[in-house]
């Protein structure tokens, strides 16, 4: 996540704080510290993002495919770190010197200078410099860029649920999280043709996105349309003459709580793109994205319920929820931003288009169950392209930068996901999908007693 203008020119006060001789930059060592320290918290923090998904998920589908989602969530956040570490990270971040992808090498571990500090029975001052030199630890950064892996995996989850077979849709978030992705983020974060000269050059500024309103959540989300297209919806879903049947989730209260996870969450994803905690500077400008991250979500939540009742003439709780996460995937490209109206604007304007994007997806027989293609693709794109109208970039640097990323995305997982069901097969049985996942692919259910009178014991 690079930044590369945190604080413009008209923050002067921020600046005098930085070079106040009380509080100016602390020593390498502990600057190495306090970097260190900011990736491994905030990715502690991201890291509850799992389960922020997970309880949304099971919240938002029917009781009989609950323990399969669950599954599902815990499975592909093992596999997003297991992939990043074996190919992913590298492919992401080396090597990649403004070209397209970075080089193929197996295995992420920490620095020899690590290492060699860890083990000396001694530690000299040369063997400390070589490590604080690179101002944060090897292996903080990368827990820090895993998790934000596996919220992009999370996303297909929600979408293709209650009809897809768990061993196809485990298969393909292996080739997102150990190509697809790391090959998007390799583009910009990794230093490549989004940040390169020649695209300044050509699009008078570097593709922008702090934290990932595109690089993370809208390539989740073309992976995630490309998959309800490819898979169909689900068996019911829509009449025969088109109307949509509502298939309402068994849990509100836990997709509730599972969105509280995630806007608690999200703290720690866009506070800790940051990259740096070790100055006066880093910690008033992490301060500041806290605060619009906030705004951003609260405006989304209060623009979708004030939307809610003005069409359908009554406040829909699941829009109200999808609009939380709407605004803050809207922020998540500029929460650097240093007017908060502005975020709030953002955020309320991606409550708005989750709205309107959930019904458009329904017109057009695209069954998304969780609305993660509206709340993450829709709102991603729109975050994006405002921060060429509110930030640093330009509309057509940020236009392009989307294009090319929705293109790439689409194209191969819709790849994937139709070589998938041409060979082993991704959508269950017509049988299976009527009894449910959870006894299908797993032989139990989530709740056993339901429906089965009082037990005795």
């Amino acid at each position: 996540m690079f930044l590369k203008s945190l604080i413009s020119a008209s923050a002067l006060g921020l600046a005098a704080v930085a070079a106040t001789p009380a509080l100016a930059a602390v020593d390498p060592e502990s600057a190495f510290v306090f970097n260190s320290f900011s990736f491994l918290i905030n990715g502690l923090v991201v890291m509850f993002m799992a389960c922020g998904f997970a309880m949304l998920e099971a919240g938002l589908v029917r009781t009989k495919n609950t323990a399969t989602i669950c599954l599902k969530n815990i499975a592909l956040y093992s596999i997003a770190g297991l992939m990043f570490y074996l190919i992913g990270y590298a492919l992401m971040y080396t090597d990649v010197d403004g070209g397209f992808v970075g080089s193929l090498s197996f295995l992420y571990n920490p620095s020899e200078a690590e290492l060699a500090l860890i083990n000396a029975d001694e530690a000299s001052a040369e063997m400390v410099a070589a490590v604080t030199g690179n101002g944060y630890a090897s292996q903080s950064d990368w827990f820090f860029q895993m998790v934000f892996v596996a919220t992009a995996a999370s996303i297909v989850s929600g979408t293709v649920a209650e009809r897809i077979k768990l061993w196809p849709f485990l298969i393909f978030t292996i080739v997102l999280t150990a190509v697809i992705y790391p090959i998007i983020g390799s583009w910009e974060w990794g230093g490549g043709w989004l940040n390169s000269e020649w695209y300044v050059a050509t699009f008078g500024a570097e593709f922008m996105d702090f934290a990932g309103s595109t690089l993370v959540h809208s390539t989740g989300g073309w992976a995630a349309l490309a998959g309800a297209i490819v898979l169909g919806a689900r068996k019911g879903k829509f009449g025969p003459d088109g109307e949509v049947r509502p298939m309402p989730g068994a849990n509100l209260p836990l997709a509730t709580l599972g969105t509280f996870i995630l806007w608690f969450g999200w703290f720690g994803f866009n506070g800790g793109s940051q990259l740096a905690l070790g100055s006066a500077l880093d910690a008033a400008a992490m301060s500041i994205v806290f605060v619009n991250t906030n705004l951003a979500a609260a405006g989304g939540v209060v623009a979708a319920m004030l939307i809610t009742q003005l069409r359908f003439g009554k406040v829909d709780l699941t829009m109200a929820l999808n609009g939380a996460i709407a605004g803050l995937v809207s922020i998540t490209a500029g929460p650097d931003l240093q007017n908060h109206l502005t975020s709030i604007f953002v955020g309320a304007v991606g409550g708005v288009i989750v709205c309107f994007a959930v019904p458009l997806l329904d017109k057009l027989k695209i069954d998304d169950v969780v609305g993660a293609v509206s709340a993450h693709l829709a709102a991603g794109i729109w975050g994006t392209l405002a921060v060429g109208i509110f930030g640093a970039g330009t509309i057509l640097g940020q236009l392009v930068g989307i294009v090319a990323v929705g293109v790439f995305v689409f194209v191969v997982s819709y790849i994937v996901w139709t070589v998938l069901k041409a060979t082993v097969g991704i959508r269950c049985s017509e049988e299976d999908e009527v009894s449910g996942l959870d006894k299908a692919e797993l032989g139990m259910e989530a709740y056993p007693e339901f429906g089965r009178g009082s037990q005795t014991m």
